[in-house]
Formats: structure tokens, C-alpha cells, sequence
């Protein structure tokens, strides 16, 4: 704050260090006197003794005065609760015309910088109502997604239309969540594009005072200017990181939550929470259904009867192979016996064939991409009825 008396610098100082620890909005300076129970210094216009244009020597002491403060980003709460970004652009002090060429510079130079004292302004409101909205997306899903856990937890019915309706809804809220990260996105660029001003305005500032033809006001405006562009480079970084920070976070949700949406699908499509039961073992495996232990198939199902519910075991296989492998992928071989003649061995052949793309379609539902499954076929004289069996790659 080149340009204040000392004791209005350290004063504003301590505020704006109490401001940023607390979530404060930083008003006008007669604000901060009042504050800290000074109200002795008037710092309205009316006491400004700025120098008049064409004047020579030495020019009197700077003026202190209480600029107009620019719209302050305001204090945003959002759905749920949820505190927003606080910025309070600099004021950016006007000062007299000298009449120098160098003075012409400063006046540019300082018309930028409050452009992008507003630019920064209406960047931060831009992010408060996009976390507002995010806020209220990500509410709206986690409710829809409740009521269906909920509902599926207690039982309900195979392919519940309440339950579709639901996810229909979750589904809705969850694109605009990723709407929501788009504009993020856009957000950031415009916020780094006024990074790359700010920082190129400074060093025009940096340059100008080696300009000869300059007044002692010429270089006191230069001084001021400098501080107020530092100080607008911290803000408008602060919020880069901040829209960055929210781009990856919500990023990681909407993608972590795509994969839980999918498998809701499946598990409203079958009337039966998926997940939740850990350790599965070989004994609690029933309906035809045997989970493999080290070194074997990941799971095996056995189609010996009509009807054969697997996908509880096979979603908690899955789960628990991608924990400890993420990038894992996964071949599923039909196996059929090769009991009876030729004819017999065909029909066993074709019908594990047929449940080995329906147990695909089940992971692809749980949310296993495509492109990590792979299926092959495969006969075993010792296997009493069609097999499909699942191995990790």
C-alpha cells in the first residue's frame, strides 16, 4: 500500500489478515477506522491536497483518500449450507494529469487494471453461483439416490417404477453437475486469461519507470499503480486456484458417482442392493454359484437350473478384485461339458455361450467398461452342467 501513511497501512493490514481468516467482506477504509475504534482520521475526499496539472518542484505530501469501493464479490452461502469464494477487489487510486507522456502511460495503464478490478468482481460472483448450483445439483442427487438405496435396502419389487423414476432423477442431477464443471472450466480460462494481463500490465509499470520525461507525481502514481497490480495478481490467483480446486473435485465426484449410478441401475432392474456384504467366501455362495479361491477363477457360476441369481456375489467379486486392481480387466470363458454326442456337446456349447454374454451384460450394467471384458469359450469333461467362469487379467 505504497502511498498511505504508516499507520493506515498497518491498520488495513491486520484487517485484511482478520478478513481472510474469517470470511469477512472488506468495506470502505472509514469502515476499518471504525472497526478498530479510530475515527479520529477522516479519510473522506474533501481532505485530498493533490497537486494541481503543470505544477513544478517537488509536489505535496501524497493525499489519503477513501476511493469508492468497487463491488465486492458478496458473501454467497449455498445450498445446504455451503460457504462460496469471497473476493474484494483493490481500489484503484486516480490521480492528477502531470501532463508528460509518461503520465498518458499511467492512465492507460491504470483504465486496465480497473478493468480488471471488475473483471475479477464479476469472476467471483460467477463462481459463488456456480458452487450455489453445484451445491444444489449434488443435494438433489444424493436424495434421489437415497430414497433408492433406502428402498432397495428394506426390498422392493424387480424394475420398480418408483425406484426409475428416482434414478431418472439422480441421473438429471448428476448432468448437471457436469454442466456445472464445464462452466468451471470456461470460468478458469477467463480467470487465467486476466492472470496473463495483470502480470503483463506489472511489467509495463516495471518498464515506464525507466521512461525519461518523467515528474516526482509521475513515479508516486507509478509506485501506487505497482501495489494495486501486485495486489490484483494475488486475488485473481487466489481465485484461479480456487476454480481449479473445484474443477477437480467435482470432476472426481461425478465420475466416482457415474460407475455408482450404474450399478443402482442394475440393482433396481433386479429388486436387490448390490454391495455390502465383505469377505465372501466359498461357503456363503449359493444357487449354483461358487466364488474361486487364489490362483483359480475369480468366480464361477454354475447354470444348473433355471433362474440362477448371481449377480449379488458376482457385483461383490468385482468390487472387490478393482480394489486391490484398479486398472484390472477381466475374460469371461463359457464352459460347457462335453457329455453326450456331438450334437449335445453343440447345444451345451451354444448354451454357455449364451450365459456368458448375459453375465457380460450384468458386469457391463455394475459398470465394468467393455473394453476391460473380454470372452472366450472353452469345453471341461468334468463339468456337470454349462460353467461361466470369470478370471482377472
Amino acid at each position: 500500500m505504497r502511498g498511505f501513511p504508516a499507520k493506515t497501512r498497518l491498520k488495513t493490514g491486520l484487517f485484511l489478515a482478520f478478513a481472510m481468516s474469517t470470511g469477512l467482506s472488506l468495506a470502505a477504509c472509514s469502515d476499518i477506522d471504525s472497526m478498530f475504534g479510530d475515527s479520529n482520521e477522516d479519510m473522506s475526499a474533501s481532505d485530498a491536497a493533490a497537486p494541481t496539472a503543470g505544477s513544478t518542484g517537488n509536489p505535496p505530501p501524497p493525499a489519503v483518500f477513501a476511493a469508492p469501493a468497487p463491488t465486492a464479490a458478496p458473501v454467497a452461502t449455498a445450498t445446504g449450507g455451503v460457504p462460496v469464494a469471497t473476493i474484494t477487489p483493490v481500489a484503484i487510486e486516480q490521480g492528477p494529469d502531470t501532463g508528460t507522456a509518461v503520465n498518458k502511460t499511467i492512465q492507460t495503464v491504470r483504465n486496465q487494471v480497473a478493468g480488471l478490478e471488475q473483471k475479477l468482481a464479476g469472476n467471483a460472483q460467477r463462481l459463488a453461483e456456480l458452487r450455489n448450483s453445484g451445491a444444489a445439483a449434488a443435494g438433489a442427487y444424493q436424495q434421489s439416490k437415497g430414497v433408492i438405496t433406502t428402498r432397495l435396502q428394506i426390498g422392493t419389487t424387480k424394475g420398480n417404477p418408483e425406484l426409475v423414476a428416482q434414478w431418472n432423477a439422480a441421473q438429471t442431477s448428476l448432468d448437471s453437475l457436469s454442466t456445472n464443471v464445464n462452466q468451471l472450466n470456461a470460468l478458469g480460462s477467463d480467470v487465467a486469461s486476466d492472470s496473463s494481463t495483470a502480470h503483463f500490465a506489472l511489467d509495463q509499470i516495471s518498464a515506464t519507470f525507466n521512461v525519461s520525461g518523467a515528474v516526482d507525481e509521475d513515479h508516486r502514481q507509478l509506485s501506487l499503480l505497482e501495489d494495486e497490480t501486485n495486489q490484483t495478481i494475488v486475488l485473481i490467483d487466489r481465485l484461479l486456484k480456487e476454480v481449479s480446486d473445484d474443477v477437480q473435485r467435482q470432476t472426481s465426484y461425478v465420475a466416482n458417482e457415474r460407475g455408482g449410478l450404474t450399478a443402482l441401475a442394475s440393482s433396481i432392474k433386479n429388486g436387490e442392493l448390490y454391495g455390502g456384504i465383505p469377505g465372501v467366501s466359498a461357503q456363503t455362495a449359493t444357487g449354483g454359484i461358487q466364488l474361486a479361491s487364489a490362483g483359480t477363477p475369480l468366480v464361477v457360476i454354475r447354470f444348473d437350473r433355471p433362474g440362477v441369481d448371481y449377480q449379488q456375489i458376482l457385483y461383490t467379486a468385482l468390487n472387490q478384485a478393482l480394489q486391490s486392481h484398479p486398472n484390472a480387466g477381466f475374460q469371461v470363458v463359457a464352459v460347457a461339458p462335453t457329455r453326450g454326442n456331438a450334437a449335445a456337446v453343440q447345444i451345451a456349447q451354444t448354451t454357455a455361450e449364451r450365459h456368458a454374454q448375459e453375465v457380460m451384460r450384468s458386469m457391463t450394467d455394475m459398470g465394468v467398461p467393455a473394453t476391460r471384458m473380454g470372452v472366450a469359450s472353452a469345453t471341461d469333461p468334468a463339468a456337470a452342467s454349462s460353467e461361466v467362469r470369470v478370471f482377472v487379467r
